[in-house]
């Protein structure tokens, strides 16, 4: 009898509970689910968002990852998102029925390390309060229709690896930081500038790059930039692949021959002052596509850049 009554004891100690995830998380994902349509079979009262909630990953009860990627979801992200204090990952790509205005309230979710909304149709200006999430390595804007200008406070975002906001309508200049306010030339850590497809205007700050970048993407194509392309581009010595096509860039191309791991460069369809091509392309080993058409630049490519192996089109 005794050892029944232990077993029934263990038993009992066994059981899962009733419901796994916090309750203040369990609203959160509710309030998620009133603005949305198209949500996994799964998604229910019924159940427990922790075990059985399709895209849902947790830690000790509390939400740590949403990724619901490619769902055809539809409808609004609610401000309740702020409410999954735990969250690291929020992944809603190519969801192209998602959208309208971006929720501030994003700011608030301080253990956010990756936000992918790539893809969606979120509208109106990115918020400011994404600076605040200074533990972001991963933030992929492109193919939205946000418009407004870059928040200068995605300066504050010191572990960005990757800032991707190609395709969106962004107007304005590039920010760079002043006395009193942030800019994009503090992410000396950050890999990939993509800004590509929007029409964002005006000179390219000098102050934007400098010899502490550690780049490997920059991609300005297709926007509206004016004057010279900034001298202080060559000081970044890791680039990879450069794409500043179709602007209205002018003046004189800056040497780039510290760039020795420069492997793709397009500088096609700009306004630059007619000139031969520079002698340092020579000396760009690692290059395999250089494409310089519609641009001012006169004369002859110098010829050993033909010998390099890699070369794949000129």
């Amino acid at each position: 009898m005794r050892r029944l009554l232990l077993l029934s004891l263990l038993l009992v100690g066994l059981r899962p509970s009733l419901s796994q995830t916090n309750s203040q998380d369990v609203a959160a994902l509710q309030a998620l689910t009133k603005n949305w349509q198209n949500l996994p079979q799964n998604w229910t009262g019924a159940t427990d968002p922790c075990t059985s909630w399709d895209g849902i990953s947790c830690s000790n009860g509390s939400v740590t990852e949403v990724k619901l990627p490619s769902m055809n979801l539809q409808g609004r992200l609610s401000s309740a998102i702020d409410q999954l204090a735990a969250l690291t990952h929020l992944d809603l790509s190519n969801n192209p029925n998602l959208g309208g205005p971006l929720t501030p309230n994003i700011g608030n979710l301080k253990q956010l390390t990756t936000l992918n909304l790539q893809g969606c149709s979120f509208t109106g200006n990115i918020p400011k309060e994404i600076g605040s999430l200074t533990q972001l390595t991963f933030l992929a804007l492109n193919y939205n229709n946000f418009t407004g200008e870059i928040p200068p406070t995605l300066g504050h975002l010191s572990n960005l690896f990757l800032l991707d906001l190609t395709a969106n309508q962004l107007s304005g200049q590039i920010p760079v930081s002043t006395s009193s306010t942030p800019g994009l030339d503090q992410l000396v850590g950050t890999k990939h500038f993509h800004f590509g497809e929007n029409q964002l205007i005006g000179p390219i700050s000098e102050s934007l790059f400098n010899a502490n970048m550690t780049l490997i993407h920059v991609y300005f194509q297709n926007n509206k930039f004016t004057g010279p392309i900034p001298e202080s581009l060559g000081l970044v010595q890791t680039l990879q692949m450069m794409n500043l096509a179709s602007n209205l860039l002018s003046g004189m191309v800056p040497d780039l021959s510290n760039a020795t791991q420069l492997n793709y460069l397009d500088l096609s369809n700009n306004n630059f002052t007619s000139s031969p091509a520079p002698g340092w392309f020579s000396t760009l080993t690692s290059l395999n596509t250089l494409i310089m058409d519609n641009n001012g630049l006169t004369g002859t490519i110098p010829s050993a850049l033909f010998s390099f192996p890699q070369l794949q089109q000129v």
